[in-house]
């Protein structure tokens, strides 16, 4: 069944879900909304969507602010990268810390993201899928973001791929946090 663990983020989790391989492949239950509830997080997801993407590329850290903030489960269904989640509530003893979670296509692992985490992550290989179910649907009036390099993380690429939206972002230091 579907396994949450906890990170060193309060309320973040990295998820190991339900999954059978066989000689045909692969069957990955992504959402459960009994064992969501069972651990106590969200589960009413509004949106998904999903983000092709090229080796070296970096997104994030990307958030939405309240009053559109929401809760994500991400994962990966082809390729790899490397899950990257800081905390950015005010008061969180955690606050500016991250934590970081492998994903592929084949570990049929996802990370369970509350508000107040701006999330990022740098891809491994070409042609890597992400998949992210929100409990709020986009705002774009009410997107945030932290830039990539500010927050003391060692990303695995020198030459990330990044929009030039992402390196405007302010750094962590520079953040007035909403949450």
């Amino acid at each position: 069944m579907i396994k949450f663990s906890p990170t060193n983020i309060e309320g973040v989790f990295e998820i190991d879900f339900f999954n059978i391989r066989d000689e045909r492949g692969g069957f990955v239950k992504t959402f459960h909304t009994g064992k969501l509830a069972e651990a106590g997080l969200e589960t009413e997801f509004k949106e998904s969507f999903y983000s092709t993407n090229n080796k070296d590329v970096i997104r994030g850290m990307h958030f939405q602010t309240p009053p559109h903030d929401h809760a994500k489960i991400v994962y990966c269904t082809s390729g790899s990268l490397v899950d990257v989640i800081l905390d950015i509530r005010k008061k969180s003893p955690t606050y500016g810390q991250f934590t970081t979670v492998e994903l592929s296509g084949t570990n049929a692992k996802g990370v369970y993201l509350p508000t107040g985490t701006a999330h990022g992550f740098c891809v491994k290989e070409d042609n890597t899928c992400m998949v992210y179910l929100t409990s709020t649907v986009h705002s774009p009036t009410n997107d945030g973001g932290i830039v990539f390099n500010s927050f003391g993380y060692t990303w695995p690429t020198e030459t990330g791929i990044h929009s030039e939206r992402d390196l405007l972002f302010p750094t962590l230091e520079n953040f007035k946090s909403p949450f």
